[in-house]
């Protein structure tokens, strides 16, 4: 049973609209306004670019974590409180990397800003959407995702604007502000109404959520999704790297990746139509896409407009591989434990998402330049995708 008799449709509305709106937010303000402001702060603190780096992925790493116990809680009490304290928890961690006056002060504020991420981010929202939505739950989350992709649009020429004005210390200040207003007042006050109760395991099955976590099938989803994490993250970070490496400038590499935002825009738009394949087929054909694709923009030596195309390509993989693993539970186990089973799910892709740019970086320098990097990413997409086969869940 969905949610519509606890909210109405008006209230189920209301729900994804809020969730939309903070998802950007959140996002924005603790993920994607850390690229932009590193480069400075590494540099007037006289931290190295290294240490900052291995703080944030800390707070990422901290939020897979915090993540699993949370998920047990938002089966049992709902969004509302949890996402509230989160977004809560968000503005003080802001404004401790803010004013941190040594680096052991930096890292600290980090892991507590990884608390707020495990409560504001997409697992707790697709958590939300996935029991009140119910059997229309993939409409939800692909309109939360379309809108939580142009997290970095809104938020990267942001924060790069109030650094011109500011200075980094007083732009993480303005943007723990614009946490404060907009995320805590609309999870408290958007996220209102009754949270259903679990939706009964379908034909009697899938009753006990201990098993499923120990279960051949879910072990292979967890690590197939966290390799798939691992590949899209990676290529994200690395992806202007490896197109100077092909002689493009600066600009066009940055127009290049701002197309593939577009092209995982139109991925998600399409991923209601996969939606009719069984899920194991599906996770194999998004994952092996998610290979070919990296595969493909590794190799292509040229011209500009061919690696602009299959940037978009891998764009449109990575923003597919988004929904997909926002499904993989529900599709496979039903929607009765997701928060539980999703926080497991969750914690090696939030794990692998907070290594890959280290990870990339290292590697690519290893094997001797980005396009090699892409070879070996482009190997672990199809590994993911290997795991997946044996993803079937048997009554």
């Amino acid at each position: 049973m969905d949610g519509t008799a606890e909210l109405g449709r008006s209230g189920l509305r209301r729900v994804l609209a809020v969730l939309c709106v903070t998802e950007v937010t959140s996002w924005g303000v603790l993920y994607y306004a850390f690229p932009v402001l590193a480069p400075t702060l590494s540099r007037e603190t006289g931290w190295s670019i290294g240490a900052v780096t291995g703080a944030f992925s800390a707070g990422l790493v901290t939020s897979a974590l915090v993540g699993i116990p949370l998920g047990r809680a938002l089966d049992r009490w709902g969004p509302r409180w949890i996402m509230t304290a989160a977004s809560a928890v968000g503005v003080p961690a802001v404004v401790g990397i803010a004013l941190a006056p040594s680096f052991a002060a930096f890292l600290g504020a980090w892991l507590l800003a990884g608390i707020a991420m495990a409560g504001t981010l997409y697992p707790p929202a697709f958590a939300a959407l996935t029991r009140w939505w119910g059997p229309r739950r993939v409409t939800a989350l692909t309109a939360v995702t379309l809108l939580g992709g142009l997290a970095s649009t809104v938020f990267a020429p942001l924060t790069a604007t109030l650094l011109g004005h500011l200075g980094w210390r007083d732009a993480y200040l303005v943007l723990a502000g614009v946490l404060l207003v907009v995320t805590v007042p609309a999870h408290l006050l958007g996220l209102r109404g009754t949270w259903p109760d679990a939706p009964a395991p379908v034909d009697g099955l899938h009753t006990d959520p201990g098993p499923i976590a120990r279960s051949r099938p879910f072990v292979l989803v967890t690590a197939a999704v966290g390799l798939g994490a691992f590949t899209a993250f990676a290529v994200v970070v690395n992806q202007v790297p490896l197109l100077l490496e092909r002689g493009l400038s600066t600009g066009t590499a940055a127009w290049a990746l701002g197309l593939g935002g577009v092209g995982q825009v139109l991925g998600r738009l399409g991923y209601g139509r996969l939606t009719a394949m069984p899920a194991r087929a599906r996770s194999v054909l998004v994952l092996g896409a998610l290979g070919a694709t990296t595969l493909l923009l590794g190799l292509a030596p040229g011209p500009v407009p061919l690696l602009v195309a299959l940037a978009m390509l891998t764009g449109a993989a990575r923003g597919i591989f988004t929904l997909l693993q926002a499904t993989a539970v529900s599709d496979r186990w039903g929607a009765a434990h997701y928060g539980r089973l999703s926080g497991i799910l969750s914690a090696p892709a939030m794990t692998a998402t907070a290594v890959a740019p280290w990870a990339g970086a290292t590697l690519a320098a290893a094997l001797g330049g980005y396009p090699e990097l892409f070879v070996l990413l482009a190997g672990t997409g199809a590994a993911a995708a290997l795991l997946a086969v044996g993803t079937r869940v048997r009554a």
